[in-house]
């Protein structure tokens, strides 16, 4: 028992090593791991169809698109697991297959002279089982984004209830905080500042934005959180950002 548990450990480990070598070039290693993981692809795709997906189907060949742009995609500086992003875009890819598919299944529907009714409502059901499940996924990805969010804020001794204190009162205010986030994350020298040594860096921002350095120290907390947010390539996080600039 204690040598399987050893394996699985030792094959996860290995598993990034082999994706690196992947997105290095190496082809044929490629082939080796798709078709290694096809179990994991027709589950995952399973899963999402609620029924049996065979190598044959359409779907299972979209699974297998979707692996495969995982792991031209993946990088372990997400912190998230190969397996978990990968499941993640393949049921996405999937779950956009299977709206076109009810798309093109509406407009038969209106040229069909038979049996409307229940067509009709095999097709309701089906966009309603996809709606309910892309809801359900998302609302799962914006916790996992918040707890991951989360534990990086911890790293500067930062939390939730920090941000929301010492968020600007006024727009223009929060607007000049973001700006100066981004220039911080477009700065090489002072971004490695920021993420080796936790700390804003901030007479060097001082030097390169039209505030005061009182201005940058009371936006101190903000100003990190958002850098974080750019950072981290949070999907929903960001709209936040864009919704503050757009006020």
């Amino acid at each position: 028992m204690l040598g399987l548990l050893f394996t699985a450990f030792k094959k996860k480990r290995s598993l990034e090593e082999t994706v690196l070598k992947i997105q290095q070039g190496d082809n044929s290693l490629r082939n080796d791991t798709i078709e290694s993981f096809k179990p994991f692809i027709a589950k995952t795709v399973s899963s999402v169809c609620k029924r049996y997906i065979y190598e044959s189907d359409d779907e299972f060949s979209i699974g297998m698109i979707a692996f495969n742009e995982a792991i031209e995609k993946y990088s372990p500086e997400k912190g998230r697991s190969l397996l978990a992003f990968a499941e993640t875009l393949v049921k996405r890819r999937v779950i956009d297959y299977l709206r076109s598919q009810s798309k093109q299944k509406e407009i038969l529907l209106d040229l069909s002279l038979n049996d409307d009714n229940d067509q009709s409502q095999i097709y309701i059901d089906n966009e309603n089982s996809i709606n309910e499940y892309e809801m359900q996924k998302e609302s799962e990805r914006r916790k996992e984004e918040i707890q991951l969010y989360i534990s990086h804020l911890e790293d500067f001794g930062l939390s939730f209830e920090d941000l929301v204190e010492n968020s600007p009162k006024h727009a223009d205010a929060r607007k000049g905080a973001i700006m100066i986030a981004k220039l911080l994350m477009e700065d090489d020298e002072l971004k490695e500042i920021l993420f080796a040594k936790k700390r804003l860096p901030v007479k060097q921002l001082e030097g390169k934005v039209e505030v005061s350095r009182k201005t940058i120290e009371r936006n101190r907390k903000y100003i990190i959180a958002v850098a974080i947010i750019i950072n981290g390539d949070f999907l929903y996080l960001n709209d936040y950002i864009k919704g503050a600039i757009d006020e």
